[in-house]
């Protein structure tokens, strides 16, 4: 298989900035912005070289943004980081807003246009343009300005958040190392504790959130859109799929998936022993067993990850190994840490950064081959001619991540010395894909519901939670006397606050990554190669042609996700 060579790090030779430009301020920016503005466009290779310079341009904010925001998580009580990433909020991006509309137009408006909708890639980068007009307004400028700094907020509060047990103050993510303790009083103590410290803040929350769906309706609304949702189906560039496909995706999980999650939760009760199953016995191992320890530090996480993706295939190694030397990560928990993991492209050097928040869990060693796959996306995208190229999906993103939790557990050895210790993390990780596709679908059905209601009172928004919430959830653990918790569970989705309507994608991405893991198992080498075939398109192709060159199908019908999820119900009983 040819792979593109990793250069990552080594930034291109730029063609329209200095290779010392740094970006300041807005005026040191706006220059070139003007420069592609009033170039002229005389001929096709011309329109071709704007594009590229254009794309340049690009790549340098973005990367620019990229870093003010990864020192911020990383440190969200420096004052110093969250001022500058605030000041690119708040003084740069609303000022490129209006330029990169008239760039567009600009493009729309060349004679060229239609011999570069001919070519592959281009067509795609011409819908998206089309659409990034349609739904552009300049008095949502300063809305998404308020938006951004909301969304912020959130990480913030979350971000500081702490608990004490047996004395030891930690993070709500150290804290639910706990809730896989062996014994149960301890477990019920560290779920207490951490939803006690979030529902302390919920009147915050609930304010914050009220706050960001009225500037989100208002956004609509100026862009000539009914609701918030159909606003933000054109602006993800929803083209393949429409809401009613998401109903359908809803519907299905709820017939082909929800039994199965309920009958692994009788058997969990059953196995366990107790009447009434509560929400703490829920990731407990079945037989007492402490949890799992896949490693003991982010070194050793780290290291022991590299060689995992080298055994998949040397070049996936080299692209964590070459991270790791550019320090391009951040792994463990600490207080004043924001909260979660990702995977941030870096638009020009093209060698991402992730961060996460590792204890030593089993989750953490499944949240770096999940970050890793988006990290060898962007690097098998990176070679691609213009930065909206390698822009991809969520669909697609999550696609290569979500492929990459599955794909690694043939080498998850490395993690785990003892066979039966290995066996059961596989048998974990299932199990939590069983438990993902319908909390994948709580969210995405609650958004649709928050959006197409944007009037709805505190009290209208917690009976409709409590109504998806239910539809989607085992039938046998009892909440007695935590209803005001499960009331407020929405508040620790971070994607509500900061990415509204991106989760769906990982329900869809989840789908297509087993089928990828099924053809991997079926043959390794035919099925690697899909899947890396499929990443190095970027977003040169649609959502169903990339899904059909990684050999399977974009599909939603409860018939194609019963046969996914019926192959992972096979391997966990082989286990």
């Amino acid at each position: 298989m040819e792979l593109p060579e990793i250069k990552a790090g080594q930034k291109p030779e730029r063609n329209l900035l200095p290779e010392t430009f740094k970006i300041t301020t807005w005026e040191g920016l706006k220059p070139w912005y003007d420069a592609l503005l009033d170039r002229n466009i005389g001929n096709p290779q011309d329109l071709k070289s704007w594009l590229k310079d254009m794309s340049e341009l690009e790549a340098v904010v973005s990367e620019d943004l990229a870093w003010r925001y990864i020192r911020m998580t990383c440190y969200t009580e420096n004052p110093e980081y969250s001022d500058q990433y605030e000041d690119f909020i708040k003084n740069i991006q609303p000022q490129i807003a209006p330029y990169s509309d008239k760039l567009n137009k600009k493009l729309m408006a060349s004679e060229h246009v239609e011999a570069l909708k001919k070519e592959r890639g281009f067509d795609i980068l011409v819908r998206n343009v089309e659409k990034d007009i349609e739904i552009y307004r300049e008095e949502n400028i300063p809305i998404y300005t308020e938006i951004n700094k909301a969304a912020t907020e959130y990480g913030r509060i979350t971000g500081t958040m702490m608990v004490t047990l047996d004395g030891q103050e930690m993070t709500l993510q150290q804290a639910a190392v706990r809730l896989q303790w062996p014994d149960r009083s301890k477990r019920e103590e560290a779920f207490l504790k951490i939803n006690e410290r979030r529902f302390k803040d919920n009147a915050q929350f609930d304010a914050l959130f009220n706050k960001l769906i009225q500037l989100r309706h208002q956004v609509s609304t100026n862009a000539d859109f009914p609701n918030f949702r159909d606003y933000m189906f054109k602006a993800m560039g929803r083209f393949d799929y429409s809401p009613q496909d998401c109903f359908d995706f809803h519907d299905s999980v709820a017939t082909a998936v929800v039994p199965i999650l309920d009958e692994l939760v009788l058997e969990r009760k059953k196995n366990m022993g107790i009447e009434n199953i509560k929400p703490w016995d829920k990731a407990v191992d079945l037989l007492g067993r402490p949890p799992l320890k896949p490693f003991n530090n982010s070194e050793e996480l780290l290291n022991k990850s590299i060689e995992c993706f080298t055994r998949i295939d040397p070049y996936l190694g080299a692209c964590l190994q070459i991270m790791k030397e550019m320090g391009h990560f951040d792994l463990e928990s600490r207080k004043g840490k924001a909260p979660g993991g990702y995977n941030y492209p870096l638009a020009e050097s093209g060698a991402p950064f992730i961060f996460m928040n590792a204890t030593s869990t089993l989750r953490d060693l499944v949240t770096l081959m999940h970050e890793g796959g988006h990290a060898v996306h962007s690097f098998l995208a990176h070679p691609l001619e213009l930065n909206k190229f390698k822009s991809t999906p969520s669909e697609v993103a999550e696609l290569a991540s979500m492929a990459m939790e599955l794909i690694s557990m043939d080498h998850w050895d490395l993690f785990f010395d003892n066979p039966e210790d290995l066996k059961r993390a596989k048998q974990e990780h299932l199990e939590q894909i069983i438990e993902t596709l319908p909390w994948v679908s709580v969210i995405d059905k609650f958004q649709h519901w928050i959006y197409e209601n944007p009037e709805h009172t505190e009290g209208e928004r917690t009976i409709a939670w409590s109504e998806i919430l239910e539809q989607f959830s085992d039938t046998h653990t009892d909440w007695e006397g935590l209803q005001h918790f499960r009331e407020k569970m929405w508040q620790k989705q971070l994607h509500l606050f900061e990415v509204p309507f991106y989760y769906i994608e990982y329900g869809m991405a989840q789908l297509g990554a087993i089928a990828i893991w099924k053809n991997y198992r079926e043959n390794k080498t035919e099925g690697l190669q899909g899947y890396m075939n499929a990443l190095k398109l970027g977003y040169t192709r649609t959502i169903p042609e990339i899904y059909e060159a990684a050999g399977i199908k974009f599909d939603f019908s409860s018939a194609y996700i019963k046969n996914l999820t019926g192959f992972v119900k096979e391997e966990l009983n082989s286990l």
